[in-house]
């Protein structure tokens, strides 16, 4: 049984006359006459009578007909979606964020695409730029943001935004002054610092260590985290002070100042990365949105 014997089967079984039947399909009769005489063998049955005023379908054929309706209507919708996501219409992608992105570049990529791409699926998951790095990969994430300058052979990158470092400091502390000039690092010399791990961000650990050496002094490690948000909450409770990117101002928590850096540390990038060999339809129309959210 073939979708061509069905699709002959419908049209007989709705227009009830061969003519009709085989001008619908852009055929002769005696190929749509073939059609069905193989059709019925597949199926072990007649499957129309023939009478003086066309042809009457069987109960054997009205048994098959919403069944083959149905089956026709499964193979177009199959069709239809494999060249849907051929053309980058359709489908899923699987995108890795580190959480600073949510504050800086990322909402506005998704709301973008999401108004372009109504049924392209996204899968976000939210993992440091190591984690990243390590599932792309393997092949597990279509594309990341992460916040590494450090980018693999056969990896490509979108810079999407870029923000300075801030100095972070509870709301009672003596150098918390909204609307102050900007602030010398060695102002921090003494206080406990507030950190992001370097397992989960090697190149911004080193950076801050490194600045605070070149300020002549050896920041107080008291807090390494995961997470820049979680570096803000500890400052907010009065435990501590650190150097943060200027996006987490956006999150709002209350109890904290930021403040400009005199000497402002190397930017903090967002980078769209993936594998440059990667061809999907919908990758890259992904990417054009990326492109165009960093170029706005």
């Amino acid at each position: 049984m073939e979708l061509r014997h069905l699709r002959c089967f419908v049209a007989l079984a709705e227009e009830r006359h061969f003519g009709r039947a085989a001008a619908r399909l852009a055929m002769t009769q005696p190929p749509l006459t073939t059609a069905i005489q193989q059709l019925e063998a597949s199926v072990g049955a007649r499957l129309f009578e023939r009478n003086s005023r066309g042809v009457a379908i069987t109960a054997a054929g009205a048994a098959l007909l919403p069944r083959a309706i149905s089956l026709l209507e499964q193979a177009g919708a199959a069709a239809r979606e494999a060249r849907d996501v051929g053309l980058g219409l359709a489908g899923s992608l699987r995108i890795g964020f580190a959480g600073t992105v949510l504050y800086r570049g990322l909402p506005q990529v998704l709301q973008r695409f999401a108004a372009a791409h109504p049924r392209l699926r996204l899968s976000l998951h939210e993992l440091s730029s190591a984690e990243q790095l390590a599932e792309l990969a393997q092949d597990r994430l279509d594309l990341g943001f992460v916040h590494t300058p450090r980018v693999p052979p056969g990896f490509s990158q979108i810079l999407l935004s870029s923000q300075a470092f801030m100095a972070c400091l509870p709301a009672g502390h003596a150098l918390a002054v909204e609307g102050a000039e900007a602030l010398e690092l060695k102002q921090l010399t003494g206080a406990p610092f507030a950190l992001i791990m370097r397992a989960v961000s090697p190149d911004y650990h080193d950076r801050i260590l490194a600045a605070c050496a070149e300020a002549g002094f050896e920041p107080d490690l008291r807090f390494e985290l995961r997470h820049w948000l979680s570096v803000v909450s500890v400052i907010a409770q009065g435990l501590g002070v650190g150097l943060v990117p200027a996006a987490l101002q956006q999150a709002g928590l209350p109890g904290v100042v930021f403040r400009p850096l005199a000497a402002p540390l190397a930017p903090y990038d967002t980078h769209c990365l993936w594998r440059t060999q990667r061809d999907l339809a919908a990758l890259q129309a992904f990417l054009d949105t990326v492109r165009a959210v960093a170029q706005a």
